[in-house]
């Protein structure tokens, strides 16, 4: 009957994606942005196929006022292949109503004018099911303002609470939180250009502006950042965001900008950049503390904390590592080697044994067996050999008894090789040229089946 009717196969993971990214386009307005596949967003076409949530509170004035915010969206929509229709009020019901049942594509409901403004709406715009509305319409309520002078109790008893709830939704007597697609930074700052921008040396000024009103507002928040975060928008809808990381919190400008500086040159400003957002996306705390002079220590830390956070820009978050403690007794199962960046304590919060044995400086990956003579079978040896070369052991110490950890599975990988259930004798030894060893014997003394030694590490 339709030639030339055009039929495409629908694509619902494509149209999410679309939608989300979509979403992240929308970052320039607000921080706070959610997506509605179901259809009841703000930002929605009339075929119901979704939709966005943009909670712009405390941002229009970023834009001069709510008409030009509106009017920048609306063009940026259309200029993206959309066909958007808008509606922006005080409640999130009354703006989904303005932007699926309004007179015009983009319509403001002015503030404390929802009664009045959405009464002619269609009862629709309540999001109310299917046989809600049938049953409405069943009694000749077509519009929302039809229900403003009903009593309350025969509309709960016939249609239950759904009805009342999304009408006090709509006039702001019933809260309803947005939860954002992703978690809106606590502490942020935002730029917006009147012309855009496409050079490093601006974004590093407007780098140096943005962290100028950050860092003061992490101080009064007695804050440290620990991750932040530089975003651009571009004039064609797309973005791109640059991470530092930092090993302890901090808020000095001067540091955080050394650290953006080096990688500035990475953002493509492709058309030129309209806006520019700072978010710190992770903080600790960090309270102001009183600087000895006589003591150089703290000093030093700091000196050595900004060292690495220099190297792990240059290198890369996970190229500079640092040894944290893990919950065993085994040495070479005792540390694992984690991005410094990182926060120095482990998931589960262990630091180690409360009295902390003494160990080699240099602990080998693999421990290497050796040829002992003992006195006593269960005595420390008097002399061993490693490499073809006799060593005479001049002092002895220990032993230092380890016992296998049975809570673990005997075929657990360590860095070398599998975890064995025999206890260890460890022994702390000096030969005669003074050199010291960290030798261990493994198992038990048996007449049938004399134990192995094995040398695990050097002492300075």
């Amino acid at each position: 009957m339709f030639p030339d009717f055009i039929v495409k196969q629908a694509d619902p993971a494509a149209d999410l994606q679309a939608l989300d990214k979509l979403a992240t386009a929308c970052e320039r307005y607000t921080p706070w942005t959610a997506t509605d596949p179901l259809g009841g967003g703000l930002l929605t076409d009339m075929s119901g196929s979704g939709g966005l949530w943009l909670d712009v509170t405390g941002c229009v004035h970023l834009y001069g006022n709510e008409d030009t915010l509106v009017k920048d969206l609306q063009d940026r929509c259309r200029h993206a292949g959309y066909q958007p229709r808008i509606g922006l009020a005080n409640t999130p019901g009354a703006a989904w109503a303005a932007a699926r049942f309004g007179a015009t594509s983009c319509t403001i409901v002015p503030p404390k004018a929802h009664q009045h403004s959405l009464a002619p709406l269609p009862i629709a715009g309540l999001r109310l099911d299917l046989a809600t509305l049938e049953g409405l319409e069943s009694l000749g309520i077509r519009q929302i303002g039809d229900l403003y002078e009903m009593p309350r109790a025969p509309l709960a008893s016939r249609f239950g609470g759904q009805v009342l709830r999304r009408l006090d939704q709509l006039q702001g007597r019933l809260e309803e939180p947005i939860l954002p697609r992703r978690p809106a930074p606590s502490h942020s700052a935002r730029l917006v250009f009147a012309e855009p921008i496409d050079r490093t040396d601006d974004i590093s000024l407007a780098l140096d502006k943005l962290l100028a009103k950050l860092c003061p507002e992490l101080e009064e928040a007695t804050l440290g950042a620990r991750r932040l975060e530089l975003i651009i928008f571009r004039v064609d809808n797309t973005r791109d965001s640059l991470v530092i990381g930092t090993s302890q919190p901090s808020r000095e400008p001067d540091q955080l900008a050394r650290l953006f500086r080096g990688d500035l040159d990475k953002l493509d400003p492709g058309f030129g950049i309209e806006v520019i957002v700072l978010a710190a996306i992770e903080t600790n705390a960090l309270a102001a503390r009183q600087i000895d002079i006589a003591n150089t220590s703290s000093c030093k830390q700091e000196n050595a904390a900004k060292l690495v956070d220099r190297l792990s820009e240059r290198l890369g978050m996970g190229n500079v590592i640092r040894l944290h403690p893990v919950e065993s007794h085994l040495p070479e199962c005792a540390s694992e080697a984690r991005p410094a960046l990182k926060d120095s304590k482990s998931k589960t919060g262990w630091q180690g044994p409360l009295r902390r044995p003494l160990r080699p400086l240099q602990l080998l990956t693999q421990p290497l067996p050796i040829d002992v003579m003992a006195p006593v079978p269960n005595g420390p040896p008097a002399m061993f050999r490693w490499r073809k070369q006799q060593h005479k052991v001049t002092h002895a110490e220990g032993p230092e008894r380890i016992s296998p950890e049975w809570w673990r599975p005997t075929q657990l990988q360590t860095r070398s090789r599998a975890l064995t259930k025999e206890t260890r004798d460890y022994y702390r030894l000096e030969d005669h040229n003074g050199n010291r060893y960290w030798v261990y014997r493994e198992g038990l003394y048996r007449p049938d089946k004399p134990p192995g030694w094995y040398l695990h590490g050097f002492f300075a």
